[in-house]
């Protein structure tokens, strides 16, 4: 079972004055992506099956329409074709209390695993690892992690696996 847990890349590629914390910017829709986040805790509320519709939903958007993530709209119309109460959404999303989780995740997720990007997982055992991977075919995408899986959860000695590659080739995102 995956749980899915909050990570800023905005704060850890902040470059500025170290207590900036993206959490505490006092107008969210200057953040990148942090609304998202918001957005995805509130779709938890409903359910987990709520919030897998919600976040694949969400994913697609972004990578295939590059919708941006600090709209509320675009959350909510989300949230509608997913089948999520929209009206509990809509008052879930202004709940502070998922930002003090998001940020609790963040703090775990750097401070206790050493995360730095996305997406880093963290297995039941303690092991993590950081996969930067294009996307599978579909009839590919269990198999590929379930052996992703397979090698990393239990075998802490591999530290570090790289292909060598000039950048991201045309097409494969």
């Amino acid at each position: 079972k995956i749980n899915w847990r909050n990570f800023s890349l905005e704060q850890i590629n902040y470059k500025g004055d170290d207590d900036w914390k993206v959490w505490e910017v006092s107008d969210f829709t200057q953040t990148k992506a942090l609304m998202a986040s918001i957005a995805g805790e509130a779709a938890k509320l409903q359910g987990e099956e709520a919030f897998n519709k919600f976040f694949l939903n969400l994913l697609k958007k972004r990578h295939e329409q590059r919708v941006p993530l600090n709209d509320n709209e675009i959350f909510i119309d989300v949230a509608l074709e997913c089948g999520l109460d929209v009206d509990k959404f809509k008052k879930d999303i202004l709940d502070p209390e998922l930002v003090n989780i998001i940020a609790e995740d963040h703090q775990d997720a750097s401070k206790t695993h050493g995360a730095f990007g996305t997406p880093t997982f963290l297995f039941n055992n303690g092991q993590s690892i950081y996969l930067k991977t294009f996307i599978p075919p579909l009839e590919d995408s269990l198999e590929a992690f379930e052996h992703f899986v397979g090698l990393f959860s239990e075998r802490s000695y591999f530290g570090e696996v790289k292909r060598p590659q000039p950048p991201w080739p045309k097409g494969a995102i």
